[in-house]
Parts: C-alpha cells; structure tokens; sequence
C-alpha cells in the first residue's frame, strides 16, 4: 500500500519515499532494531527537514545516554497513558513489555499493568513518577524534584536525560495526537 491519507496528515510509505525520507527511514528501523517504519515516522515524511530533526531528538534521548532503556519505556508509556496517547501509550508499552523480563526474570509478567510493582527497582518508580509529573505539568517542576532523583543514586548526566524524556514524551504524544495517525499493524499483533 502506498501512501495513505489519515485524518490529518499524509502517510508516506517507504516504497514511495523520497531518498533522503528512505535514508531516515532505514536509519529508524535500524537503530530502534524493528523491521517497519512506525507510522510516527511515516507521517511526517513529507517534511525531511522535520522528520530528521524528530529523529535526531528521539535518537539522542531515547536511544542513546546512560539511562537504562527500559526506565525510558516506562517513563514515555506512563505519560503517554496518562496523557490518553493511544498510539504512544501502546507503542512504548509494547516495547516496554517486550523488556519485562530484564526486571522480572519472567517473560510472561507485563510492567505495564502497574509500574510500581514490586518488580521495578524503587528507583526506577521514583524517576517514573517524577517524571511523569513534570511532564504532565512543567510549571509544577521544583528543587524537590531534582534532589529526589539524586537521593536515588541518579547521576547529573542521568537527572538530564531522564528530565529531558518529559519534553521527548510531549513532542511525541502532540505529533500522534494531532497528526490521527493510527497504531501500526505490527504493533497491534504484539499486545
């Protein structure tokens, strides 16, 4: 299927793709280790200029820095389901559960049903929540909230990365929410 009008804006397949939107594309699947493009992607493939620098914001925040993947996941699933993001609530939260069992030794167990099980880290739930505040509300961010991070053992390096997945988190629950798009079909045979 080639390109596909959503609600809102237009979905450019890879088959259609201009060179420099397939580069970025390719770069996608590669670095996130998934073999489709997400439909997040897809629907800013008009605008290369936008679809590198989203790209390059999620790369560095989200794939890369010294916090642990899955403490991300849950961050940007948690906001996302407390923010009614429907496609990234599932997106994150499929990739989430896929990582389960790095916390819990069992692969059947899904964190999503509550992030503050006993199997997340209690570091892990403080980030959680505090992030999850201050994305929610930045005005509400304090000092507290900082030190309450370092109280856990987080490193400065690490207190930035995960305040930055509050502002990762909103950029990408405005772009699915106003662009309609829908959850991608590989993703909905996972969960």
């Amino acid at each position: 299927m080639l390109a596909t009008t959503t609600t809102r804006f237009r979905v450019i397949e890879l088959e259609e793709a201009s060179p420099e939107v397939a580069e970025i594309y390719q770069e996608t699947m590669r670095e996130m280790g998934i073999p489709f493009v997400l439909n997040w992607f897809k629907c800013q493939g008009t605008n290369p200029t936008l679809l590198r620098g989203n790209w390059e914001k999620l790369k560095a925040t989200m794939l890369r820095g010294q916090v642990p993947f899955i403490l991300k996941q849950l961050i940007i699933y948690n906001i996302s389901k407390k923010k009614g993001c429907h496609y990234c609530a599932h997106a994150h939260g499929v990739m989430a559960d896929s990582l389960s069992a790095t916390l819990t030794g069992d692969p059947a167990v899904k964190l999503t049903d509550n992030v503050y099980q006993d199997a997340v880290p209690s570091a892990y739930q403080t980030a959680i929540r505090t992030v999850t505040k201050c994305a929610l509300s930045s005005a509400s961010t304090t000092d507290e909230d900082f030190e309450t991070l370092r109280e856990e053992g987080f490193a400065e390096e690490e207190v930035l990365e995960l305040m930055s997945l509050a502002d990762l988190t909103n950029m990408l629950n405005t772009i699915a929410d106003i662009s309609g798009i829908r959850i991608d079909n590989e993703l909905m045979e996972i969960k």
